[in-house]
């Protein structure tokens, strides 16, 4: 059996500093498996995607942290519950946007934790909204101060969103914690987008930090009128008589069926 190439925390925490890895949002096995290919270090997970048997099979070599925001309003034994269904289920470590004393309960059972500063979207009402957090002296200081809390509790690696590139670098360079950039600037420990960015699957505003690689909201659009089209011309060929035809229905030996036939007749 060849030797699995996924990085452990140890690994992770080893290369801090050295070079940047990738991560993405993945939500399906088939972007899970595109990610293998392409050789990303990282995902973040659904539970639901975490727990499908399919997915190690599907990205052996990838470093994956299932969990959402439904982690931040759930009881400390919940939220354990749950780190421990996804550890079992092949998680390298989960994302807990929790409190503080939640981390160190996972912590004190030996459960890799990613926090999450800057912006927080469950929590983004103390920072004024879906905007950039850290603009100012204060607000740098409290992401700094956000980290260390994190850090001091025991988790492994935080995501930092939409912090002034020069302020997440500063902070990264002080910190023990492996810092995952999502429009924080590069000068952290891995890049983070959502694979539906990437692809371009959304169809409305896309986040500033982020950038796509392909359109496939076009795509998506002339399928579904593919779609439409050929759900038309089958109505109209059934409408028509058209289908269906010969080649498409099940033949009966001759003799069978006049032997049937006789059958049913006799037994009206």
């Amino acid at each position: 059996m060849p030797r699995s190439l996924r990085p452990t925390v140890a690994d992770l925490l080893r290369l801090k500093g050295q070079r940047q890895l990738v991560m993405l949002r993945v939500t399906t096995l088939e972007e899970a498996e595109a990610a293998q290919r392409a050789g990303v270090e990282m995902l973040s997970v659904t539970p639901e995607l975490m727990t499908d048997r399919s997915f190690r099979d599907a990205a052996p070599d990838c470093f994956a942290v299932p969990g959402g925001e439904q982690s931040v309003y759930t009881p400390k034994e919940d939220c354990l519950r749950e780190a421990f269904r996804m550890m079992r289920a092949g998680a390298d470590a989960v994302y807990c946007a929790a409190g503080l004393d939640t981390i160190r309960a996972l912590r004190a059972e030996a459960v890799p934790v990613c926090g999450h500063c800057g912006l927080v979207p469950s929590q983004a009402t103390w920072t004024g909204g879906f905007r950039a957090v850290g603009k100012t002296a204060a607000g740098a200081l409290s992401v700094w101060k956000k980290v260390r809390d994190l850090e001091a509790a025991g988790a492994f690696a935080a995501e930092i969103e939409v912090v002034p590139a020069e302020v997440a670098a500063a902070i990264s360079g002080r910190t023990s914690l492996f810092m995952i950039s999502m429009g924080a600037g590069d000068g952290c420990d891995a890049q983070y987008l959502f694979a539906e960015d990437v692809l371009g699957q959304n169809r409305g505003r896309y986040p500033r930090h982020a950038r796509s690689y392909r359109n496939f909201a076009a795509e998506f659009d002339r399928l579904q009128q593919e779609r439409a089209t050929a759900f038309a011309e089958f109505a109209a060929d059934v409408r028509s008589g058209r289908f269906p035809q010969k080649r498409h229905q099940v033949g009966i030996d001759p003799a069978e069926l006049s032997s049937f036939l006789e059958a049913l007749e006799a037994a009206q």
